[in-house]
């Protein structure tokens, strides 16, 4: 039997082992999918019982989609170009790092049929799945991307891959189209994004990346004052078929059903 993981921390949110492990069993797949919260110190030995496939594949979320990188033998070009990796597989003997992200926020975007063409957006977060945003939100014509993080730094730094970027202060909101909750904020229920809804207009598009809650307190105080929202499902769903189909070789359905599986 093939063995899958999704490791982070923390982890007890993800809904990948649900999502995966419906997909196998209606393939009639010989394998089994778990999650696992790990810390830094823990990656060394995953990344080997991949080589000694004793793991067939892992799938990375927060905090450790860059940090794994320096583990790995060789990055995709979706991976090389985001510096960011979730999706992880064993080929010829070579551990091979992936990026799954960029195409599952895309299409995932698209299900919203919201068009982000010459629009302005803004995201709040500098982690690991943002430079996958921003590769998507520039393939998809977009007029200007703000960013604005807790830490300055982390920022900044995106700006070195990203010149095009503007930084703003965190707790600063310029005007924007679409606004993008890419933090771990929201993950508890008690969680709050400091914004003052009352003087952002209406008929913005506020979307987060969290789907687990399905309505973090962001998207429901944007709703009340009269926005649209999204969550992360479908991106969450898209990007999982990606790595599904590396890995089994087949492309797995979706469909109404799994969409329920997953409120």
């Amino acid at each position: 039997m093939k063995k899958y993981l999704v490791i982070g921390n923390p982890i007890e949110h993800s809904l990948s082992s649900k999502l995966h492990n419906y997909w196998i069993k209606k393939n009639n797949i010989d394998a089994i999918y778990d999650k696992k919260q790990v810390s830094e110190s823990d990656i060394k030995d995953i990344i080997s019982d991949i080589k000694n496939e004793k793991i067939n594949g892992i799938n990375v979320t927060m905090p450790f989609k860059k940090s794994i990188i320096p583990f790995i033998d060789k990055l995709s070009f979706e991976a090389n170009e985001s510096q960011s990796v979730n999706t992880i597989y064993l080929e010829s003997g070579k551990i091979i790092g992936h990026n799954t992200d960029i195409a599952g926020f895309e299409l995932g975007l698209r299900h919203f049929k919201y068009d982000v063409k010459d629009k302005k957006v803004l995201i709040l977060g500098a982690g690991g799945v943002v430079s996958s945003m921003i590769l998507a939100l520039n393939k998809m014509k977009v007029s200007k991307i703000i960013l604005s993080n807790r830490t300055k730094k982390k920022a900044e730094d995106l700006k070195r891959y990203f010149k095009d970027l503007d930084i703003v202060t965190w707790g600063k909101v310029p005007n924007f189209d679409m606004i993008i909750n890419a933090t771990s904020i929201g993950l508890k229920e008690e969680d709050e994004i400091k914004l003052n809804y009352s003087k952002i207009s209406p008929n913005k598009f506020f979307y987060d990346v969290i789907y687990n809650p399905q309505q973090t307190n962001f998207l429901k105080k944007a709703k009340e004052y009269g926005n649209k929202t999204g969550n992360g499902k479908m991106m969450f769903i898209y990007q999982a078929r990606q790595a599904f189909t590396i890995w089994h070789k087949l492309l797995p359905e979706i469909n109404d059903e799994i969409i329920k599986l997953l409120d």
